[in-house]
Order: C-alpha cells, then sequence, then structure tokens
C-alpha cells in the first residue's frame, strides 16, 4: 500500500507538471527516505484517477501508523507539507519559468502558470478552500460576496498544548517575512516547504509576489516586504500599488490601514493585498464628483458605498499619487466635530486611509477608503467598527478584503446556521442554548418579514439575513453615512481639499 502511494504521488507530480519525468526515480527515493522505507518494487496500481487528498491521506495514516508523526491535523499538516516538497522545482527554476513567461506571454500567463503551480503544490491546499461556504446578497449598493471561512484548519488540543511548551522562536519574524520560503514549519508556525516567492522590484525596492494559502476570492495574492517593516500609509504607498498594477495590469492591489481597530491583522509587516476578481466596490458608481484646485486632470468623485470612497482616476498615475499625498495629509489631521471626526485625542491619531489601486481600460484608478479608530465608553472596540448588536455575526476588524465588499465570517456561523434552521423550523426557543442565544433578537426580528419560513427556505432565509449584517457592518465602518446629513458632512471635507 505504501509503495503504491508514492508512486500515484510521485505520478501526480508528473502529471502537473510539478515534476519532470526524468526525476521520477529521484522523487520516489526522496518519498521513500520521508516515510522511513528501504524497498521499492515500484508496484503495478490504478494511476488513471489520482486524487491528491486521498493518496496524501494515506501516506500520513501510514506515517502515523509507522510513528514518524503523532495523530494530529498540525502534524499531518507539517508532514504532508513535506512530502509534496519532494515534488516540487526548486525556487530558482519557479522563478526562472515565471520570468520567461513573463516576458514572452506576458503578465497575465506569469500569474496563471505562479497560481496553477501554488495549487498543484498544495500549498493552496484547493480541498479545504472548497469547503467554505459562499454565497452572495443583494443590496443597496450592490451584490455583497459573503463567505464563512473554513479552510484554516482548527488547532487540536494537543498541538496547542505543545505549541505552549515548545521553545519561542524569532525565526521567521512573521508569517509574511521571506524567511518562510521553504521553512519546516513547528507547532506554532505553518510548515512553507512547498511554498515559492517570485521577487519583485517595487519603488525601488526588493518585495516578494505569492498567492495566500487561503484564497479568498480569484487569485487571492501577498504582495509584502523584502524586510520585515510595519505597515505605513504613506505618498511611497501610492507608488507601490501603481508600481504593481503597472507590473500586473490585470489585478487590484489594496493595503489595509496602518492603525489598530481599522487594520488588518498583521500590523508588523508592510504587505499589500489583491488579486484577479472583481469586487462590489469597483463596480459602484460615483455619486457625487468633485475636482481639487490644482488638480483638474484627475477625476475624483464620492463613491456610492457603505464606506466612505473617494476615487482618483486619470490616465497619469503621477499625479493620482499627488493628490492621494494630498488627501491623505489633509485628512491625517480632519476634525469636524459635529460629524464626530477627531483627527486625534489625547495624543492618539485616529484618521487614516484604506487605499486599492487598479487599472480600468487606459485609466489608472484609485479608491481611497476613510477610516478613523476613535472608540468611547458607547463603543469600546470603536465607533467605526461594527456595533455590538452585530457582534453576534462579525465582531473582528473591516481590513481590506471587507471594505471591497467581501465578508470573512467566522467559522463557527456554520454550525450555529445549521442549529438555527433547525431552531426556527421546529419553533424552539433560541434563548434556552447558549450558543444560539445570541441571535435571538436578531431572528425574532427579521423573521416579522416573511410569510412563511420552513424546511425548504430557511437557509436561504439566513443566507440573505446573514448578507444584510454584513451591509449594516460595512456601513457602521463609513466614518460618513449615506445620508443628506452624512453627504453634506463629506463635502465639508472634499471643500477643506
Amino acid at each position: 500500500m505504501l509503495q503504491e502511494s508514492i508512486k500515484k504521488l510521485v505520478q501526480y507530480g508528473i502529471n502537473c507538471g510539478l515534476t519532470p519525468e526524468c526525476e521520477r526515480i529521484y522523487t520516489t527515493n526522496l518519498l521513500l527516505e520521508c516515510m522511513k522505507e528501504d524497498e521499492y518494487t515500484d508496484p503495478d496500481c490504478d494511476l488513471s484517477n489520482i486524487v491528491l487528498e486521498d493518496v496524501l491521506k494515506d501516506l500520513l495514516d501510514e506515517a502515523v501508523k509507522r510513528g514518524i508523526i503523532e495523530d494530529s491535523i498540525t502534524y499531518r499538516d507539517l508532514f504532508d507539507t513535506k512530502l509534496m516538497n519532494q515534488l516540487c522545482p526548486r525556487p530558482a527554476q519557479v522563478i526562472e519559468k515565471f520570468n520567461s513567461i513573463y516576458n514572452n506571454e506576458g503578465p497575465e500567463a506569469a500569474t496563471d502558470f505562479f497560481y496553477n503551480m501554488s495549487r498543484n503544490s498544495d500549498y493552496i491546499r484547493t480541498y479545504r478552500v472548497k469547503k467554505d461556504l459562499k454565497w452572495t446578497t443583494e443590496t443597496d449598493y450592490g451584490t455583497l460576496d459573503i463567505t464563512i471561512n473554513l479552510s484554516k484548519p482548527e488547532k487540536d488540543p494537543k498541538a496547542i498544548a505543545a505549541a505552549k511548551n515548545a521553545k519561542q522562536s524569532a525565526y521567521p519574524k512573521c508569517q509574511l517575512c521571506i524567511e518562510n520560503e521553504g521553512y519546516a514549519g513547528r507547532t506554532n508556525h505553518p510548515a512553507r516547504e512547498n511554498h515559492r516567492i517570485i521577487p519583485i522590484t517595487i519603488n525601488d525596492s526588493k518585495w516578494g509576489f505569492q498567492y495566500s494559502p487561503y484564497v479568498y476570492y480569484n487569485e487571492h495574492c501577498i504582495v509584502f516586504n523584502g524586510e520585515h517593516t510595519p505597515m505605513k500609509i504613506e505618498r511611497a504607498t501610492f507608488v507601490k500599488l501603481f508600481d504593481f498594477v503597472k507590473q500586473f495590469p490585470h489585478y487590484f492591489l489594496g493595503s489595509n490601514a496602518d492603525l489598530p481597530i481599522v487594520g488588518g491583522s498583521i500590523l508588523s509587516h508592510d504587505h499589500f493585498q489583491g488579486g484577479h476578481y472583481t469586487f462590489a466596490m469597483e463596480k459602484a458608481p460615483i455619486i457625487k464628483e468633485f475636482t481639487v484646485n490644482g488638480f483638474e486632470d484627475v477625476t475624483a468623485g464620492i463613491v456610492k458605498w457603505p464606506l466612505s470612497v473617494i476615487r482618483l482616476q486619470c490616465k497619469d498615475e503621477k499625479r493620482i499619487i499627488d493628490l492621494a499625498e494630498h488627501i491623505l495629509n489633509a485628512w491625517r489631521g480632519y476634525t469636524d466635530e459635529a460629524a464626530f471626526i477627531f483627527a486625534e485625542t489625547d495624543g492618539e491619531k485616529h484618521n487614516t486611509i484604506t487605499p486599492i489601486a487598479r487599472k480600468r481600460g487606459d485609466l489608472f484608478e484609485l479608491d481611497l477608503a476613510l477610516r478613523n479608530n476613535i472608540t468611547t465608553k458607547e463603543h469600546p472596540l470603536g465607533v467605526y467598527h461594527p456595533h455590538a448588536h452585530l457582534h453576534h455575526i462579525k465582531k473582528e476588524n473591516i481590513g481590506l478584503i471587507e471594505v471591497m465588499g467581501l465578508a470573512v465570517l467566522p467559522s463557527r456561523l456554520k454550525g450555529e446556521m445549521e442549529q438555527l434552521a433547525d431552531y426556527i423550523v421546529n419553533g424552539k426557543d433560541l434563548r434556552s442554548n447558549e450558543a444560539l442565544e445570541k441571535h435571538a433578537d436578531w431572528v425574532e426580528e427579521f423573521s416579522k418579514n416573511y410569510d412563511r419560513i420552513d424546511a425548504s427556505n430557511v437557509n436561504g432565509i439566513l443566507q440573505q439575513e446573514i448578507g444584510k449584517v454584513f451591509c449594516q457592518v460595512l456601513e457602521c465602518a463609513g466614518v460618513y453615512k449615506n445620508t443628506d446629513e452624512g453627504l453634506e458632512a463629506f463635502m465639508r471635507f472634499v471643500n477643506s481639499l
């Protein structure tokens, strides 16, 4: 059985282009060493329909049986990454092929190659990503994307205990550092032996281009600084965004904000996220055009979006960069007490921006979402953050991906939705269930809007109502609300430019 599994895994590598035919024996021997096996007889087996997930499971089960690894998802993930790396080309070979395709066939063909390789190598575990729940919800702002993330594995108690007792390491400094490439991993840091990075130059400095292992949307990529340096939104940010978009015009690229609450999950390492996907925000129209003195050649306007977004367009990206810097500097120091916007309180700065760059035809385009992270006693997690009555669905920060209209909701919601469906259809008391009690007010409220909720429609209704909550979450994050009063306050800032 072991020999058959090894033969199938090598054949998989050859079939998908990871492993050249001339390395069949070499790769077989590498896998035998991983499995601590000395013998091989080249068994006869069916190679017509190889399912990677099944082959890896067989090899992992055998590794557990032989005492090579402990039987937990953390140790299995560390070991199957090691197995997959035996099939993969070296980084230099990947870079050489990427650059050759880029120069001869263009950027889109190059990213197609790299994305497919990242999936085939199991760096992106496609069989897990497929388990994520996804749907769309129609709103006044367009079609929002809703996902419940199930692809990140839950840590098991054994691994949590091992990580707690493990020697603390500062290598790699974080999961975005370039030192992750080829790293074997440990109980508190994922294995990245099958990980490959494409070096790129933006703003005359060394950066890396890779894909997210938890692709939330098509070709979800990460572009990160070659140095472990904190995120900062400044003029150079806009330069970097457009340097990338000029090299890969079929991709958008954006940055999380650089302050807590309104920022992303990793503020310690300067990075961007991008990809080949059209979000609802990109499709949203301009509701109010304006011109900034000295920048008459740049088209500017307020976007119809729950967050407060300014869109800039011009054929010359340098002019957009100049105006974006002007807007950023103005916003950093802007206070409007009537609109409850304070540049700082007690020496703590509150205003920043979430920027997203793209190419639209022959125009460069930059969206600037205005952010503010002020807190109050009423809203201790943030005034422009999901409010408490929405935390039963979404409590986490609203980062770049969600700013653009894609909800990344916690995995707990899958089980809670299944339970909610049962309770609603069968008229059970939600408040009697500790896990569902937090949803009771919400369910009572939306149930009034439906003549009938039964087994045939309850799941669809729950999905749409969750989507509506996400829309409200985004509205909470908007510093200017979509009302006449909100637009008037927004224009006060615009006119200050």
